[in-house]
């Protein structure tokens, strides 16, 4: 049997931009999904993971499937038609799968296991040749058709290309980072609070919609064909919560490519600036934090006791889609145990770990 590893990936900066085309700094992380798989000759996908129920998928049959919403049967099956639709070759095969990625956490754990899934039929069935931006997008189309989650791209390229990169949707360039906090003296961690993404896809799928509802106002499809100025320069009406996600939009993509700068630069304190910024955006304009569909606030709670822990020493900010999930943090490492040992207190033994850019 052949051994794949695909890792997972933290957002640095760009919350919920990478929908609207805008730009995003993510890299992939330490932590990983794995399989050992061997191709079969009877046309049937079978999968077995530790915690989770067998998949099986026939490569017949490939239609979105209602009922598969939300579970990982969806994304094999999603993969597979993604393949077939691009004139790519596929097949059966066992797979044993592992993860190090704790699940419902923001790293793109369904991601990761998407793209193991498009890179073990590259390898094969298409002699190890299909190219890093399709292995992304045939596993973003799983997600996004057959898992039914509203996300941008960002996390599937992250995962397939495996690295730190700087990202323009729109004008598709892609730059490699080679810093690391490390070279600064500072760690980055995150803090799962506890809670779930179930039940979160309506709340998911609000922010791309409220986006660009603001578009369309201005006769185009995304925000980042919106001139910044053209927007900033109209009277809007502040309470009304689409205003303020656009709003969010605009200064966040403007921040990306200067918290790019600061990294590239080994600027900690530039650095956690924006990114205490970026966090602020995210609670007061994009308002990712706390959501009436579940009432859940263990993030807030997260996102509080980091502010009283972290306030003049590093910064904070929500990771990923928001509403539940994971605090990011970045801070001396001489301080990470202090703020390791009060996190554990609060969400449990093992709930806050440094995480490692790679």
């Amino acid at each position: 049997m052949a051994i794949l590893k695909v890792p997972g990936r933290t957002e640095l900066a760009g919350n919920h931009t990478d929908h609207q085309h805008g730009r995003v700094l993510a890299s992939a992380i330490h932590l990983n999904v794995q399989a050992d798989y061997t191709a079969n000759s009877d046309s049937i996908v079978r999968i077995n993971s530790e915690g989770y129920d067998s998949i099986t998928v026939k490569t017949s049959q490939l239609s979105v499937r209602p009922a598969e919403f939300g579970k990982p049967v969806s994304l094999v099956r999603g993969v597979l038609s993604a393949f077939q639709d691009l004139g790519l070759r596929i097949g059966g095969f066992d797979a044993t799968v592992s993860s190090s990625l704790p699940i419902g956490a923001g790293l793109s754990s369904s991601a990761a296991f998407s793209v193991l899934i498009a890179r073990i039929l590259c390898q094969l069935y298409n002699g190890g040749e299909v190219e890093d931006i399709v292995i992304a997008r045939t596993a973003h189309r799983a997600e996004k058709d057959h898992f039914g989650k509203p996300s941008g791209l960002t996390s599937q390229l992250v995962c397939a290309i495996g690295h730190t990169l700087y990202v323009d949707l729109k004008t598709n360039e892609i730059e490699r980072i080679v810093d690391d906090f490390s070279d600064m003296g500072l760690t980055m961690c995150l803090t799962d609070t506890g809670g779930t993404h179930d039940g979160l896809n309506t709340s998911y799928a609000r922010i791309p919609a409220d986006m660009c509802y603001i578009a369309n106002l201005f006769d185009v499809g995304i925000l980042a064909d919106v001139d910044p100025e053209a927007f900033r320069s109209k009277g809007w009406d502040l309470s009304n919560r689409p205003v303020r996600r656009a709003m969010h939009f605009f200064n966040e993509n403007e921040r990306v490519p200067l918290m790019r700068d600061a990294l590239k630069a080994h600027n900690g304190e530039e650095y956690m600036r924006l990114m205490n910024e970026s966090g602020r955006s995210s609670e007061e304009l994009l308002n990712n934090i706390v959501t009436s569909a579940t009432g859940d606030t263990r993030l807030l709670e997260g996102l509080e006791r980091s502010a009283a822990l972290l306030d003049g020493k590093g910064a904070w900010r929500v990771h990923g889609g928001g509403f539940a999930g994971c605090v990011q943090a970045l801070m001396p490492s001489d301080y990470f145990p202090v703020y390791k040992e009060k996190m554990e207190i609060t969400f449990g033994k093992g709930s806050c770990f440094a995480i490692h850019l790679v």
